[in-house]
């Protein structure tokens, strides 16, 4: 995206929450690009550090729930993107919403915010607001009270956004491919009209010029309308899959088609619930005057096959910028990491183990770095997969979110049922589990020189437990630990000295040893 000169249109000041989820991140980019000057607000703000334009904006800690954090981080900005959700955030997130929407309006207005974007969800026409889905409904309330807030407001409504890295893309994309034959909820006849991430983001950069009496909801959406049985017919023509066939049956209700979609696909049911409850009703847009102050260029915006061929090329040249994981999970542990041995948190359970390595610290780190995805983590596959599919039957994450990235990882990455707390790029890896646990986990992986000045490969599991049934897990586990963390530990060694007698390349992602081949329920998670 251009700007015109800057004499003529000097940059804006740009807050953007939710930097670290998948919009938001790749917005940054796409507001630097256009000239202006942004701000990202961050609980974490180590979970930006990594991102490839983390060293051309100002990251500020703060909360949109927190007027304290908030005051500071809106000073002196002229369009606030306020993309924050709590979708899955459990029973009370309709009114996390509301009181995270109200502060928010309160702070810019006192702060002289000249301009707030948010992007919510498409509502049906003609349904009344308390038969749509809890999320839709809070998106739409959302909505609503920035519109009220005193400051001119764009509320962009979207329906299916379709990109390298989505949720809405990432389960179209598992359904077509893992189902020639699939029996489908009755949802898969509504009316939809899909918009492609590039548009998306298009819309909301070019938001933040609109005149100061423009304060309305804008539909935004693609060229195409179509059911989501079209969409998966689609889809498999673009991917070159043989035709599917799909039939739609009445009895699925959202709470089995979330379920169904968490057994088939990456995406967790905390989120494929709202996603299958929002496709109950049609969502198409009823106007298109975005166009009047956001123009459409020639060939926007994006025909749905050309938007699915730009999400699958990314996927193959493993090019996605973000992914609908890149947002912490709700629910997910935020205590820092015990490492004082005097912590005074409680018990602390450890895992060590080291091992001398016949490699250099740089390929044990190229296989640290890859762990996970389609390498799988080395050691029981079996063991690893039976652990992610308990953890997706009680509600988890699960195994299958994969890697954003098969080389490199960065800090806030989700990694299969973990998310990456802290990386020291050549020496540590740390983890932090997010699968359903009676207390916090981690993992550490290390790469350094020992006092000889020998390769040591050093690993350490750790475990804060809560309660008795914390402390009876941790036992009823250990009897295993040798096998799996003792075998990991093993095989990334093997693996860094094969990799270094190969000749492998720097940012060649390694392969585990053949008798160490991820099972089924990692491999088959492509990027």
């Amino acid at each position: 995206m251009t700007d015109a000169p800057a004499h003529e249109n000097p940059g804006l000041r740009c807050l953007v929450t939710g930097a670290s989820g998948y919009i938001g991140g790749r917005l940054v980019p796409e507001l630097l690009a256009a000239g202006h000057h942004v701000r990202c607000l961050a609980r974490t703000p180590a979970k930006l550090r990594d991102h490839p334009w983390a060293g051309q904006v100002e990251i500020v800690r703060g909360d949109v729930t927190d007027a304290e954090t908030l005051a500071p981080a809106l000073r002196d900005i002229d369009v606030a993107y306020y993309l924050v959700h709590a979708l899955g955030g459990g029973r009370d997130f309709e009114r996390t919403d509301r009181e995270a929407a109200r502060t928010f309006a309160e702070q810019a207005r006192a702060a002289g915010v000249r301009r707030i974007v948010y992007l919510g969800g498409l509502t049906p026409r003609g349904v009344p607001e308390r038969a749509l889905s809890p999320h839709l409904r809070s998106r739409a309330e959302v909505g609503r009270i920035l519109l009220k807030s005193g400051i001119p407001t764009t509320v962009l409504r979207a329906a299916v956004v379709i990109g390298s890295g989505s949720a809405s893309f990432e389960m179209l994309r598992y359904l077509t491919e893992r189902l020639p034959v699939m029996v489908t909820p009755s949802w898969v006849r509504t009316r939809l009209q899909p918009i492609a991430v590039r548009d998306v983001l298009r819309y909301l950069v070019g938001s933040a010029r609109m005149p100061e009496d423009v304060s309305r909801t804008f539909d935004i959406g693609g060229p195409d309308v179509l059911t989501y049985f079209d969409m998966m017919r689609r889809y498999a023509s673009v991917a070159g899959l043989p035709r599917r066939l799909i039939l739609p049956v009445p009895v699925l209700t959202p709470r089995l088609s979330s379920q169904w979609i968490g057994l088939v696909t990456p995406v967790p049911r905390s989120i494929a619930r709202p996603l299958a409850e929002s496709l109950r009703h049609e969502v198409v847009c009823d106007e298109h005057d975005i166009a009047t102050w956001v123009p459409d260029p020639p060939g926007t915006p994006i025909p749905f096959d050309r938007a699915l061929s730009l999400a699958l090329k990314r996927v193959r040249d493993a090019q996605v910028a973000t992914r609908w994981s890149s947002a912490s999970v709700p629910g997910a542990p935020s205590d820092p990491l015990p490492t004082d041995p005097d912590w005074a948190g409680g018990s602390l359970y450890v895992d060590e183990r080291e091992l001398s390595v016949d490699a250099s610290p740089q390929a044990l780190w190229r296989v640290v770095e890859g762990i996970g995805g389609e390498n799988g983590w080395y050691s029981f596959p079996l063991a690893w997969a039976v652990r992610g599919w308990f953890d997706r039957l009680i509600g988890g994450v699960g195994l299958r979110r994969g890697r954003r990235d098969a080389a490199r990882l960065r800090v806030g990455d989700s990694l299969d049922f973990w998310r990456v707390e802290e990386i020291e790029r050549g020496r540590l890896l740390r983890l932090r589990a997010e699968m359903r646990l009676p207390g916090l986990a981690w993992l550490e992986m290390y790469a350094e020189r020992d006092e000889s000045g020998r390769t040591r490969y050093r690993q350490r599991a750790l475990f804060h437990p809560r309660g008795l049934a914390g402390h009876a897990y941790w036992w009823s586990v250990s009897p295993f630990h040798a096998v799996v963390f003792g075998g990991m530990a093993r095989n990334i060694a093997l693996t860094a000295e094969a990799s270094e007698g190969s000749g492998r390349a720097d940012g060649e992602p390694p392969t585990a040893p053949l008798d160490h081949t991820p099972s089924g329920a990692e491999a088959d998670h492509g990027r």
